[in-house]
C-alpha cells in the first residue's frame, strides 16, 4: 500500500513530466509542494497547480497556499500563462486577507508579468504598506534595469 510519503518523495525526486502532472492533482498539500518545487516540473503542471489556488483557495489552510504560490512564482519553468494564473490567486488571496506577500514579490521580479499588471496587487485590502513599499521597490529596480 502507497502511502502519503510515497508519493511526497515520488514528488520531489521524479524526472517525469506526466508523473508531475499526475501528482499536481494531489489531495495533500505537501504533495503539490513537492511538485512546485521540483526544478523538473512543465508549466503545464505548474498551471493546473496555480488554477487549484485560485480555484479552491485556502483549501488546507493560508499557510500552505501562500508557500505554493511562492514556489509557483518562483519557479523557473512558470511561463506567463501560469504566471497569470497565479497573480490571480494571490489577488484572491490578498482580497481575503490571506497575506500571499511573499509570492507577490517573487511576482514582481518576474519579467513574464508587466508591471501594470502587478500594481494593482498593492490596492487590494488585504496589502499592507509594508508589501505596497516593497512592491514598488521591485517594480522600480525592474524599470531601473537593477
Amino acid at each position: 500500500m502507497r502511502t502519503p510519503y510515497y508519493y511526497f518523495d515520488l514528488a520531489g525526486t521524479s524526472r517525469d513530466p506526466a508523473v508531475l502532472r499526475e501528482l499536481a492533482g494531489s489531495e495533500y498539500p505537501f504533495v503539490r509542494q513537492a511538485v512546485a518545487a521540483n526544478p523538473c516540473t512543465r508549466a503545464d503542471a505548474l498551471f493546473a497547480l496555480a488554477a487549484r489556488c485560485r480555484d479552491v483557495p485556502a483549501e488546507h489552510g493560508p499557510w500552505n497556499d501562500n508557500a505554493l504560490l511562492l514556489l509557483l512564482a518562483g519557479h523557473p519553468a512558470a511561463d506567463r500563462p501560469a504566471l497569470l494564473v497565479v497573480l490571480d490567486a494571490a489577488a484572491a488571496c490578498l482580497a481575503a486577507a490571506a497575506r500571499p506577500y511573499a509570492a507577490v514579490l517573487a511576482l514582481a521580479g518576474r519579467p513574464e508579468l508587466r508591471p501594470a499588471e502587478l500594481l494593482p496587487l498593492g490596492r487590494l485590502p488585504g496589502a499592507s504598506a509594508r508589501l505596497r513599499g516593497g512592491l514598488r521597490r521591485a517594480l522600480a529596480d525592474r524599470l531601473d534595469g537593477g
